[in-house]
């Protein structure tokens, strides 16, 4: 049965910062092109929260997910890039939809400039939200790619 409160839109997707203590969540459509943080979330022993995971994409009903990727600069993996790419495999098989991948090399870093220097956010603050952020970030980069149909 369908959550009465749920937002539907077929262009609705959830993206993601991904981190092996905290995930940052972020909305945003194609409509509008525009992205929102949600949340951070903790990931207890390094273990996405797959339970508010689910209740977000209960309530948001996206149609996908994007999900910020790191490398070196010269293109290779770093020590987290595999658990990232393993976060998406779990995101398709548990929710079956598309996960799309988009660089995000510098996205905790600029949001970590954006807050500290243009909004003036103490150092425990910039720490609780500067992952979802970084996901609104990473989400808004890939949603300015997207060619309107």
């Amino acid at each position: 049965m369908r959550d009465p409160l749920a937002r539907q839109s077929d262009d609705t997707f959830l993206g993601f910062d991904f981190g092996t203590k905290k995930i940052g969540v972020a909305v945003g459509q194609l409509t509008t092109k525009t992205a929102n943080s949600l949340d951070t979330l903790r990931s207890p022993n390094q273990t996405p929260n797959w339970q508010h995971i689910e209740k977000l994409v209960r309530e948001w009903q996206p149609v996908g997910f994007i999900v910020g990727i790191s490398r070196q600069f010269d293109g290779t993996d770093n020590p987290v890039t595999p658990k990232m790419l393993k976060f998406c495999r779990q995101l398709n098989g548990r929710f079956n939809l598309p996960v799309y991948q988009q660089d995000e090399s510098l996205s905790t870093f600029e949001a970590k400039q954006m807050l500290f220097d243009d909004v003036h956010v103490n150092a425990t603050k910039l720490w609780a939200v500067q992952d979802e952020l970084a996901a609104q970030l990473i989400l808004q980069s890939w949603l300015n790619q997207q060619i309107t149909q």
